[in-house]
């Protein structure tokens, strides 16, 4: 049975320039067995390349094939809103990148769209210029809406959120955001794939973001603890995980594989089960109608 995973990164992969035990392994199986998968991250600065080039200096024989951000997800979200449209951006060069692939044009007056991305110079001229370009008519669109992100000498730092989050105080404008848990950005990467639903599995360590995304998204979903996210965390939230695990070194492919058997043996009596039905139903009628005529 064909299965495929969307993995989270930092916390998943590796942890600062470090990667996390057993990760490694992992990745290298599923490339030996031709396994697909995505990495996906809610960081929107780098490019498809620059997070590719990281993961094979960790080791990691991945491509850009194998890496999908939030900013490429925004870029595609606002191309099938508006073509060849125009932004304002706050962002960095993955940002950029991604919506000159969906042929945007990048603007510092009247766009039709202000497009919110992490920065590690972001002045107050430029949130002055996105204040009036959202009040004279500007949708605001957040890459993501996380409120802070950790760096790589292990510091954290304001994120897209916080950002987003004075945009919409200042003008009283409602953001849209993209990124995880968004289910917009899972389903363009499982489509990547080439999966359905039943056969895509959501790895990652922070239940806000990427447990969450695979919930609305109705994927199954693994939380490792080898991130943000300890054991005891998890009863407050009111949705679970399909799974926990220590790290993606404890994932038995044996045992997903035979969840996603079941539940495609599960989906298909019932389609039978519906079929038997819809069949019964108009014989049913077919034979009303004989007897009227009948009589």
């Amino acid at each position: 049975m064909k299965i495929g995973f969307l993995l989270d990164i930092d916390g998943v992969i590796y942890r600062g320039s470090e990667t996390i035990p057993g990760a490694g392994e992992f990745v290298k199986m599923l490339l030996a067995k031709d396994i697909p998968f995505l990495f996906l991250t809610n960081n929107s600065r780098g490019t498809a390349l620059d997070v590719a080039t990281r993961l094979r200096r960790m080791g990691l024989s991945v491509s850009t094939d194998h890496v999908f951000t939030s900013a490429m997800a925004t870029a595609e979200f606002v191309a099938s809103q508006k073509s060849d449209g125009t932004a304002y951006v706050i962002g960095e060069g993955g940002l950029l990148h991604a919506l000159h692939s969906v042929g945007y044009a990048i603007v510092d007056r009247n766009p039709d769209y202000v497009v919110i991305g992490e920065g590690r110079v972001i002045t107050m001229e430029m949130i002055d210029s996105a204040v009036s370009m959202i009040l004279s008519g500007a949708k605001l669109i957040a890459t993501n809406l996380d409120a802070n992100c950790p760096t790589q000498d292990g510091k954290t730092r304001v994120g897209c959120g916080s950002l987003v989050a004075m945009l919409e105080r200042a003008t009283g404008a409602t953001s849209f955001s993209v990124g995880k848990p968004n289910p917009i950005m899972l389903r363009i990467a499982r489509k990547k794939l080439g999966l359905r639903t039943h056969q895509t599995f959501m790895v990652g360590d922070t239940m806000e973001t990427d447990i969450l995304g695979g919930v609305q998204m109705g994927i199954k979903t693994v939380l490792v603890l080898s991130g943000g996210t300890k054991r005891s965390d998890i009863s407050r939230y009111s949705f679970l995980p399909d799974y926990i695990v220590e790290s993606v070194a404890a994932l038995d492919l044996g045992v997903l594989r035979q969840a996603v058997f079941e539940e495609a043996k599960e989906a298909e009596a019932e389609s039978a089960g519906e079929f038997v039905q819809a069949f019964d139903s108009q014989a049913s009628r077919r034979l009303e109608g004989v007897s009227e005529r009948e009589t």
